[in-house]
């Protein structure tokens, strides 16, 4: 299929899911001059857009109407196809050729089943996750990772181009957010590490502090070393943005597709299963720097 290159100064963006992550990137599009119509259920999510000046639609199916692209920002593969081709999905409503862009992290093997069925209301889907959390979904710098139609990702490349800074395509849809689920499974694995160093270190009497310094410049150094560990996890603010929920989510997509794909990956199923855990013990409504938490409650070794 062929597509136009969106243009911000005609096309009409469907924005369906103005949380943590969703607002700000909205709010980016509006502030770039794109015609963007806003939905999501919570009334205050709705107001924040508002005030941001974008629409908010009083529902999914009239934010859609007659859009040229729709970008969902939801919390699992499920809730976007419920949006884009349920009963109540808002497919049969957007405008001839549209493009759909799933940029939540859904489940990669479900994103190819529901890229079919939209294919046949004549609606391309595109999967393209991020990364960076919520300043960067401020200030415009996220990784993207784009799977699906090549033509289609090049249409859509001024939109993205407002959200990111490194935008990758991955290959086929659903190698997207194959790529989400991946890497967030070493980033979980990795602040597993960090956490679990520092309290083998302080009970030998190293400084947490310390410690962090001298990962940071060396071979241990990650992402959860270099920013999370003095904010969130030394002081036990776990206060990042980013929910326990949403990372064990992530680490049972990454673990279900090693089964899907048949390769072994015990280190990936360790840590989806200690994950699950945690969450089972401390809540959805954990951040997920608080696994350091979860980790200190652990009963000792004998």
């Amino acid at each position: 299929m062929d597509f136009m290159r969106i243009d911000r100064s005609s096309a009409r963006i469907a924005f369906l899911g103005l949380g943590k992550m969703g607002l700000p990137m909205a709010s980016r599009l509006v502030a770039a001059g794109w015609t963007v119509a806003g939905f999501d259920p919570a009334p205050a999510a709705a107001d924040a857009f508002a005030a941001a000046g974008g629409r908010a639609a009083p529902s999914a199916r009239e934010a859609a109407e007659r859009a040229s692209v729709v970008v969902t920002m939801l919390p699992d593969g499920r809730a976007v196809r419920a949006v884009l081709a349920g009963a109540e999905g808002v497919a049969g409503h957007l405008a001839p050729g549209a493009i759909a862009i799933d940029m939540s992290s859904s489940a990669p093997v479900g994103t190819r089943e529901l890229a079919h069925d939209l294919a046949g209301a004549g609606v391309t889907l595109l999967d393209a996750p991020v990364s960076g959390g919520v300043k960067r979904a401020v200030d415009g710098t996220l990784a993207i990772m784009v799977g699906g139609d090549k033509a289609a990702a090049a249409a859509l490349r001024p939109l993205l181009e407002c959200l990111g800074a490194s935008i990758f395509e991955t290959g086929p849809i659903g190698s997207g957010h194959a790529m989400k689920a991946l890497n967030n499974y070493v980033s979980a694995a990795g602040l597993t590490a960090a956490c679990e160093a520092l309290r083998i270190g302080a009970a030998f009497g190293l400084d947490p502090g310390l410690m962090t310094d001298v990962l940071n410049v060396s071979t241990g150094r990650n992402n959860s070393t270099e920013v999370k560990l003095k904010p969130f996890v030394i002081p036990k603010t776990y206060a990042s943005g980013f929910s326990m929920a949403l990372m064990a989510k992530d680490l049972r997509t990454a673990d279900d597709l090693a089964r899907h794909e048949g390769v072994p990956a015990p280190l990936s199923r360790a840590v989806a299963s200690l994950w699950q855990e945690a969450l089972d013990e401390l809540g959805t409504e954990a951040d997920h720097t608080a696994i350091d938490a979860f980790l200190a409650a652990l009963p000792a070794r004998e």
